[in-house]
């Protein structure tokens, strides 16, 4: 076996899944049979990026159904799951492994009864992706930077992770309030159609175009909200309400 080939039990250790995992993937059409010599199989590259295509896809919401069919629908297809992924990229993910988890949260010791929470609540946020083998992801590097600017202003990392999980509720609403106006607006009429080549670059682009809009709309909205709170609190401090 050459330093390009896995058994399963290499390929489920590198990627983070579970042997069973990747049996269901390869019997729901999600990853290719491997190379079979002998009684054996062997598993490449291949198979390991595209269980990382899988990941991604799963993290970013779709389900294994959705992946399936993108990933199965051709090179239009596989172009617009990249596109998805990609378009709402803020940065570089860093990868850091468990043991280095505190260099994304500045002035956090990862060996205190706090370090170990913060970690399991930013898990458990969506702020950090598991990657097995003690790597994690972060998934948004925007959000972490924030983080330690919070940090910076004396505010605990477990109160900047309260707060953004009640905000990520709402947050997670608008998102589907947009997502589900793409869908039945744009991509509806398209799949309807029976996804004609011709209409590919009009979907990518009304994709790529949602973005700003969504992001924009949140902004303006969040700066409105923030005045009206604002005010409404200084108003009840100063008891003037």
């Amino acid at each position: 076996m050459s330093d390009e080939e896995y058994r399963v039990d290499d390929l489920a250790r590198l990627s983070g899944m579970t042997v069973r995992n990747i049996r269901e993937h390869q019997s729901r059409g999600l990853l290719p049979a491997p190379t079979v010599r002998g009684r054996v199989g062997y598993y490449g590259p291949e198979h390991l990026a595209r269980l990382e295509q899988i990941k991604r896809l799963q993290a970013d919401g779709f389900t294994l159904e959705s992946i399936r069919r993108m990933l199965g629908g051709g090179a239009e297809f596989t172009s617009f799951a990249a596109a998805v992924h990609q378009a709402f990229d803020d940065g570089e993910r860093r990868v850091v492994r468990l043991e280095d988890i505190h260099t994304l949260f500045p002035g956090l010791d990862e060996d205190t009864e706090d370090g170990a929470a913060v970690l399991e609540a930013a898990v458990d946020l969506g702020l950090l992706r598991p990657l097995g083998n003690g790597r994690y992801e972060e998934r948004s590097p925007r959000l972490t930077r924030i983080g330690a600017e919070l940090m910076a202003l004396g505010i605990p990392p477990a109160s900047a992770l309260k707060a953004a999980s009640e905000a990520r509720t709402h947050v997670q609403a608008v998102a589907r309030a947009f997502v589900q106006l793409y869908m039945d607006q744009i991509w509806a009429p398209f799949e309807a159609a029976g996804y004609p080549a011709d209409a590919w670059p009009d979907i990518l682009s009304g994709l790529d175009r949602l973005r700003p809009l969504a992001l924009d709309s949140v902004l303006a909205l969040m700066r409105m909200a923030l005045d009206e709170a604002a005010t409404t609190l200084i108003e009840e401090r100063a008891g003037l309400r």
